[in-house]
Protein backbone atom coordinates (compact mmCIF):
# COMPACT_ATOMS: atom_id res chain seq x y z
CA UNK A 1 0.00 0.00 0.00
CA UNK A 2 1.08 3.34 -0.62
CA UNK A 3 1.98 5.48 1.80
CA UNK A 4 0.05 8.92 2.52
CA UNK A 5 1.37 12.04 4.62
CA UNK A 6 -2.03 11.10 7.02
CA UNK A 7 0.06 7.67 7.97
CA UNK A 8 2.67 9.64 9.75
CA UNK A 9 2.74 9.84 13.83
CA UNK A 10 4.42 12.00 15.71
CA UNK A 11 5.68 12.14 19.07
CA UNK A 12 8.18 13.31 21.25
CA UNK A 13 11.78 11.69 21.22
CA UNK A 14 15.09 12.74 23.05
CA UNK A 15 17.47 14.86 21.98
CA UNK A 16 19.94 11.80 21.17
CA UNK A 17 18.01 10.53 18.23
CA UNK A 18 17.07 14.02 17.06
CA UNK A 19 20.50 15.12 16.97
CA UNK A 20 21.99 11.89 14.73
CA UNK A 21 18.97 12.34 12.49
CA UNK A 22 19.49 15.93 11.43
CA UNK A 23 23.14 15.38 11.67
CA UNK A 24 22.90 12.64 8.95
CA UNK A 25 19.41 13.98 6.66
CA UNK A 26 19.58 17.69 6.92
CA UNK A 27 21.46 20.06 4.48
CA UNK A 28 23.41 21.85 6.72
CA UNK A 29 24.45 18.65 8.81
CA UNK A 30 24.19 20.85 11.71
CA UNK A 31 22.24 21.02 14.91
CA UNK A 32 21.13 23.74 16.69
CA UNK A 33 22.10 23.44 20.62
CA UNK A 34 19.70 25.35 22.08
CA UNK A 35 17.47 23.20 21.01
CA UNK A 36 14.36 22.25 23.49
CA UNK A 37 11.43 19.86 22.10
CA UNK A 38 12.47 16.91 19.93
CA UNK A 39 9.31 15.75 18.04
CA UNK A 40 9.97 12.79 16.05
CA UNK A 41 8.15 11.72 12.97
CA UNK A 42 7.40 7.94 12.07
CA UNK A 43 6.29 6.16 9.30
CA UNK A 44 5.13 2.32 10.12
CA UNK A 45 7.11 2.79 13.35
CA UNK A 46 10.31 3.92 11.76
CA UNK A 47 11.74 7.38 12.67
CA UNK A 48 12.00 9.21 9.39
CA UNK A 49 12.00 12.84 10.26
CA UNK A 50 12.61 15.15 13.18
CA UNK A 51 11.84 18.61 14.14
CA UNK A 52 13.57 20.89 16.68
CA UNK A 53 12.22 23.84 18.45
CA UNK A 54 13.36 26.15 20.96
CA UNK A 55 14.52 29.70 21.49
CA UNK A 56 15.94 31.70 18.85
CA UNK A 57 19.10 33.34 18.86
CA UNK A 58 18.05 37.10 19.15
CA UNK A 59 14.81 35.91 21.50
CA UNK A 60 14.77 39.90 22.61
CA UNK A 61 14.23 40.82 18.93
CA UNK A 62 11.62 38.11 18.27
CA UNK A 63 9.49 38.55 21.07
CA UNK A 64 8.34 42.12 19.47
CA UNK A 65 6.99 40.19 16.74
CA UNK A 66 4.02 39.90 18.66
CA UNK A 67 2.89 42.18 21.01
CA UNK A 68 2.34 41.28 24.64
CA UNK A 69 4.20 37.91 24.17
CA UNK A 70 5.90 36.74 27.36
CA UNK A 71 9.64 35.41 27.55
CA UNK A 72 8.31 31.52 27.21
CA UNK A 73 5.36 32.23 25.16
CA UNK A 74 6.92 31.44 21.75
CA UNK A 75 8.86 28.60 20.17
CA UNK A 76 11.78 28.76 16.83
CA UNK A 77 11.44 25.81 14.53
CA UNK A 78 15.03 25.42 14.37
CA UNK A 79 15.83 22.46 12.23
CA UNK A 80 13.30 19.97 10.79
CA UNK A 81 14.75 17.14 8.79
CA UNK A 82 12.95 14.27 6.69
CA UNK A 83 14.08 11.05 4.98
CA UNK A 84 13.35 10.58 1.46
CA UNK A 85 11.60 7.35 2.74
CA UNK A 86 8.46 9.73 4.22
CA UNK A 87 5.46 10.93 1.14
CA UNK A 88 4.47 13.77 -0.44
CA UNK A 89 3.31 16.57 1.26
CA UNK A 90 4.77 15.19 4.84
CA UNK A 91 6.57 18.63 6.11
CA UNK A 92 3.58 20.40 5.91
CA UNK A 93 1.40 17.43 7.62
CA UNK A 94 3.77 17.42 9.96
CA UNK A 95 4.13 20.90 11.02
CA UNK A 96 0.53 21.09 11.34
CA UNK A 97 0.54 18.27 13.26
CA UNK A 98 3.26 19.95 15.30
CA UNK A 99 1.61 22.92 16.10
CA UNK A 100 -1.60 20.93 17.88
CA UNK A 101 0.76 19.30 20.29
CA UNK A 102 2.43 22.22 21.37
CA UNK A 103 -1.47 23.97 21.76
CA UNK A 104 -2.13 20.82 23.89
CA UNK A 105 0.65 20.14 26.00
CA UNK A 106 2.53 23.77 25.92
CA UNK A 107 -0.55 26.37 26.39
CA UNK A 108 1.80 28.74 27.02
CA UNK A 109 3.02 29.01 23.73
CA UNK A 110 1.23 31.13 21.85
CA UNK A 111 3.08 31.17 18.25
CA UNK A 112 5.82 29.72 16.14
CA UNK A 113 8.62 31.71 14.11
CA UNK A 114 10.51 29.65 11.54
CA UNK A 115 13.09 30.91 8.42
CA UNK A 116 13.94 29.39 5.13
CA UNK A 117 17.12 29.71 4.11
CA UNK A 118 16.55 31.20 0.44
CA UNK A 119 20.67 30.71 0.09
CA UNK A 120 21.00 27.25 0.13
CA UNK A 121 17.92 25.84 0.56
CA UNK A 122 14.19 26.99 -0.51
CA UNK A 123 11.89 29.59 -0.07
CA UNK A 124 9.72 28.36 2.61
CA UNK A 125 7.36 25.97 0.50
CA UNK A 126 6.29 23.82 2.97
CA UNK A 127 5.35 27.24 5.28
CA UNK A 128 2.77 28.19 2.46
CA UNK A 129 1.75 24.93 2.75
CA UNK A 130 1.06 24.40 6.91
CA UNK A 131 -0.34 28.46 6.30
CA UNK A 132 2.49 30.42 8.19
CA UNK A 133 2.14 34.08 7.47
CA UNK A 134 5.44 35.40 5.30
CA UNK A 135 6.77 38.47 7.94
CA UNK A 136 9.85 39.11 6.48
CA UNK A 137 12.47 39.14 3.26
CA UNK A 138 15.70 40.21 3.15
CA UNK A 139 18.95 39.51 1.24
CA UNK A 140 21.30 37.52 3.25
CA UNK A 141 24.91 37.97 3.25
CA UNK A 142 25.57 36.10 5.92
CA UNK A 143 26.98 32.75 5.13
CA UNK A 144 30.17 31.86 3.73
CA UNK A 145 31.43 29.05 2.05
CA UNK A 146 34.79 28.04 3.26
CA UNK A 147 37.83 25.89 1.25
CA UNK A 148 37.18 22.82 2.73
CA UNK A 149 33.53 23.01 1.29
CA UNK A 150 32.13 23.68 4.94
CA UNK A 151 29.32 26.57 5.61
CA UNK A 152 29.80 28.70 7.72
CA UNK A 153 27.22 31.51 9.56
CA UNK A 154 28.27 35.15 10.58
CA UNK A 155 26.62 34.45 14.26
CA UNK A 156 28.64 31.21 14.68
CA UNK A 157 31.97 33.21 14.25
CA UNK A 158 30.20 36.35 16.59
CA UNK A 159 29.15 34.54 19.40
CA UNK A 160 32.83 32.33 19.60
CA UNK A 161 34.88 34.67 18.36
CA UNK A 162 37.99 33.16 20.58
CA UNK A 163 37.17 29.58 19.58
CA UNK A 164 40.09 27.95 17.54
CA UNK A 165 38.51 27.74 13.60
CA UNK A 166 39.41 24.62 11.87
CA UNK A 167 39.17 26.94 8.57
CA UNK A 168 41.77 29.27 9.91
CA UNK A 169 44.63 26.89 11.01
CA UNK A 170 43.48 26.91 14.73
CA UNK A 171 43.45 30.35 15.02
CA UNK A 172 39.77 32.13 16.30
CA UNK A 173 37.95 34.91 14.79
CA UNK A 174 39.69 37.56 16.72
CA UNK A 175 42.97 36.49 15.60
CA UNK A 176 42.05 36.74 12.35
CA UNK A 177 40.70 39.78 12.21
CA UNK A 178 42.61 42.07 14.87
CA UNK A 179 39.84 41.56 17.17
CA UNK A 180 37.42 43.84 14.83
CA UNK A 181 33.60 41.99 14.46
CA UNK A 182 34.21 41.71 10.49
CA UNK A 183 32.89 39.04 8.78
CA UNK A 184 34.04 39.52 5.16
CA UNK A 185 37.58 40.00 6.28
CA UNK A 186 37.56 37.09 8.50
CA UNK A 187 36.31 35.25 4.86
CA UNK A 188 38.35 37.06 2.83
CA UNK A 189 41.59 36.34 4.96
CA UNK A 190 40.69 32.56 4.94
CA UNK A 191 39.97 32.20 1.51
CA UNK A 192 36.36 31.50 2.21
CA UNK A 193 33.59 32.94 -0.17
CA UNK A 194 30.07 34.95 0.94
CA UNK A 195 27.19 33.05 -0.40
CA UNK A 196 24.67 35.50 -1.94
CA UNK A 197 20.48 35.12 -1.43
CA UNK A 198 17.63 35.77 1.07
CA UNK A 199 16.23 34.54 4.54
CA UNK A 200 12.53 34.66 4.80
CA UNK A 201 10.85 34.94 7.77
CA UNK A 202 7.78 32.89 8.78
CA UNK A 203 5.24 32.62 11.49
CA UNK A 204 2.79 30.33 12.58
CA UNK A 205 0.05 31.19 15.88
CA UNK A 206 -0.26 28.22 17.97
CA UNK A 207 -3.02 30.26 19.55
CA UNK A 208 -5.22 31.94 16.63
CA UNK A 209 -6.53 34.04 19.11
CA UNK A 210 -3.42 35.48 19.06
CA UNK A 211 -3.57 36.79 15.40
CA UNK A 212 -4.47 40.57 16.22
CA UNK A 213 -1.41 40.75 17.78
CA UNK A 214 0.90 40.49 14.94
CA UNK A 215 3.19 43.68 15.27
CA UNK A 216 4.64 43.76 11.85
CA UNK A 217 3.11 44.03 8.25
CA UNK A 218 2.35 40.47 6.41
CA UNK A 219 3.63 40.10 3.06
CA UNK A 220 1.54 38.65 0.37
CA UNK A 221 3.22 35.17 -1.05
CA UNK A 222 3.77 37.26 -4.16
CA UNK A 223 5.96 39.13 -2.48
CA UNK A 224 8.70 36.43 -2.77
CA UNK A 225 8.95 36.62 -6.95
CA UNK A 226 8.99 40.15 -6.61
CA UNK A 227 12.10 40.03 -4.52
CA UNK A 228 14.07 37.69 -6.78
CA UNK A 229 13.96 35.38 -3.86
CA UNK A 230 12.48 32.46 -5.42
CA UNK A 231 14.29 28.91 -4.45
CA UNK A 232 13.29 25.49 -4.73
CA UNK A 233 15.74 22.72 -3.36
CA UNK A 234 18.86 24.77 -3.83
CA UNK A 235 18.14 25.92 -7.02
CA UNK A 236 16.82 29.06 -8.11
CA UNK A 237 14.43 29.22 -11.13
CA UNK A 238 15.80 29.76 -14.44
Amino acid sequence: MTARAKDLVLRPIPRADAVDLVRRVHYSGKVVNNSQLHIGVFLHNNLEGAMQFGPPLDKSKALGLVRGTPWDGMLELNRMAFTEALPPHSESRAIAVSLRLIRRHAPRVKWVLSYSDATQCGDGTIYRAAGFILTGIKRSDSLARMPDGSVVHRLSLATAPEAPRPEAGGRSFFEVTDGAYSFESYVREVGGTILPGFQLRYLAFVDPTWRDRLAVEPLPYSAIDAAGARMYRGARPD
